[in-house]
């Protein structure tokens, strides 16, 4: 009930969004991209940064290895795009073991302009994400604006049931993560904000060490005071051709890093996999009518929050077609869930780490 609680609170804020997001008038903008390699569809998600509607922008990428495949990618935009403002960094020292926050900090010097936007190689945008996610930032107490996406599968099992818990299951967190205490954290689909507040806090610098930097940059800003703004604008993520293997360690790295980021918040996440749950008291009951009853109810609630957040919140066009997959998904989750907590290794981008209260140790 508080997911529908948050989806209403959501839209209907979003209905009255539009008009607000062009009455102020929009700054000059640096958008940082670093690169490691490629992604699906990656040219078509960075020329989608060029075709916006907006007055003053640039867009800085970057490498930490000259022979990065990504860059012929880099050249060709700025053949198909000469008017823009595009450049290329080659961010030759290692600051850290997070090598995007690595690459980032050497960015940053390179950006003209106060006002900056931090999004992931593989995200799309609409021709509107510029001036939407600018607006909030006219208010001098916001200091990060964030956004929800939704993850465009593959052909893929494992692509699928990734695309599934990005609408269904993360993005409904983020929206009562919003409800009930606000915004705390930022996501790295977007993270907008003012030169000069991250100055304040020591800079990409101060987060090269951790794996999840966008959510430690949010917490950064919150514990300061700022308020933290998630727009209206809806961006997307496209997938990789996951295997059902390489889906589970995904998500375990991720679990991992949520643990160790908000252990408490974690270990309650445990409670809301509800169907595993009812399935299983179903089975204690000997098949019994009333928990027979009750996980009809769970499974009920759980397909209309997946509508309301994938369909009317995220408008992802998939939802619906992979419905018949939430149980299966929400088996796996909770199943990723109690592996999180024997370990501390993840596997990123090919390198092995440690992870240590959120820091990452290369092993």
């Amino acid at each position: 009930m508080f997911c529908l609680w948050s989806v209403a609170a959501f839209l209907t804020e979003q209905k009255h969004a539009g008009e607000g997001a062009r009455a102020t008038l929009p700054p000059a903008v640096s958008i940082l991209k670093p690169l490691k390699g490629t992604d699906p569809e990656m040219y078509e998600s960075f020329r989608s940064h060029c075709l916006q509607n907006y007055t003053e922008y640039e867009i800085i990428f970057g490498v930490s290895d000259a022979n990065d495949p990504a860059i012929e990618l880099v050249e060709s935009l700025k053949r198909e795009f000469p008017q823009h403002a595009i450049r290329l960094i080659v961010c030759g020292k290692d600051l850290g073991a997070n090598t995007k926050v690595s690459n980032l900090a050497q960015m940053l010097p390179e950006a003209q302009f106060e006002h900056i936007i931090v999004n992931d190689s593989d995200i799309r945008v609409q021709p509107d994400y510029l001036p939407h996610v600018t607006a909030p930032l006219s208010d001098p107490q916001v200091g990060l604006v964030t956004c929800l996406y939704r993850g465009i599968a593959n052909q893929s099992l494992g692509s699928k049931l990734e695309s599934l818990g990005i609408s269904t299951d993360f993005a409904a967190g983020v929206l009562v993560a919003r409800q009930l205490e606000g915004i705390k954290f930022g996501l790295g689909s977007t993270l907008a904000f003012r030169r000069s507040d991250l100055a304040a806090i020591g800079g990409f610098e101060s987060l090269v060490g951790y794996l999840a930097d966008d959510y430690e940059l949010g917490k950064a800003f919150a514990e300061r005071g700022r308020q933290i703004e998630l727009s209206q604008s809806i961006v997307e993520t496209f997938l990789p051709y996951y295997s059902v293997g390489e889906f589970l360690r995904h998500q375990l790295r991720w679990a991992r890093t949520i643990r160790d980021s908000r252990f408490a918040g974690y270990v309650g996440l445990g409670l809301t996999f509800g169907i595993p749950w009812a399935l299983l008291t179903l089975i204690l009951a000997g098949g019994a009518a009333w928990a027979g009853g009750l996980l009809a109810v769970v499974l009920a609630l759980r397909l209309l929050v997946a509508f309301m957040v994938g369909m009317k919140v995220l408008r992802d066009r998939q939802t619906l077609r992979f419905f018949w997959l939430i149980p299966l998904r929400d088996l796996l989750a909770l199943f990723v869930w109690m592996a999180s907590f024997f370990g501390h290794t993840i596997s990123w981008r090919g390198d092995k780490f440690k992870v240590e209260k959120g820091k990452l140790i290369r092993t």
